[in-house]
């Protein structure tokens, strides 16, 4: 059962993006070129079947995903959908768009072959239980997808992190010293690839769900 402290902060973290969705693309593009680089395309290259993209956001990954995949995507935020169905609709992608929690998934257990999600966990309230319906809405041999920006484990970046990240925490819930790689291993699923770079403050990853599990 949701609790009182769990809805409110989703209702905060609503409000954040809905105020932010107009100008997140505008924003996002610098930091992705410095440090993501292709990270979107990597990540949706791996992506097959019946793929659903938890915090779709304004839709930057649609351009990358194969054709073929049958595409769902949710947000806590109706602002951000918006400018996503209008990226859909211009790019000729046919996707299945609504407002959801990640924290809570709309869809019966094992109900895609692939998840992805691309710089969202590091904002998303309980990235843990987010992790967790993930791993629940995969189908038995789905994929894991996962690109974002973690804690370093270079003592002196790390603890630049830590200073920024009550600000960053303050302006759009924006975790700074997060790691989701030990996180998507506790909820048994197996790491395929793994990857860290820039000064390991990025991370991207795929993860298989096991057969029976």
């Amino acid at each position: 059962m949701r609790s009182r402290q769990h809805d409110d902060a989703i209702a905060r973290a609503r409000r954040k993006w809905d105020r932010y969705a107009p100008r997140y693309d505008r924003d996002v593009a610098f930091f992705e070129r410095v440090l993501f680089g292709n990270g979107r395309a990597w990540v949706c290259s791996w992506a097959e079947g019946d793929v659903l993209e938890v915090a779709i956001g304004t839709g930057r990954n649609l351009p990358f995903y194969p054709t073929g995949v049958r595409l769902t995507g949710v947000d806590l935020s109706p602002a951000m959908l918006a400018v996503a169905s209008d990226r859909a609709r211009e790019a000729g992608r046919d996707v299945r768009l609504s407002e959801a929690d990640a924290q809570a998934l709309p869809f019966p257990d094992a109900s895609f072959d692939t998840v992805v999600c691309t710089l969202s966990l590091c904002a998303i309230p309980d990235d843990r239980a987010a992790i967790a319906e993930m791993r629940r809405v995969l189908r038995p041999g789905g994929r894991l997808l996962l690109i974002d920006h973690v804690g370093s484990p270079h003592r002196a970046i790390h603890a630049l992190q830590c200073l920024v990240e009550p600000l960053t925490l303050w302006l759009a819930g924006d975790h700074q010293t997060r790691r989701p790689l030990p996180l998507v291993v506790q909820a048994g699923l197996v790491v395929e690839e793994s990857e860290r770079f820039k000064a390991g403050t990025v991370e991207r990853l795929v993860a298989v769900k096991p057969a029976g599990a």
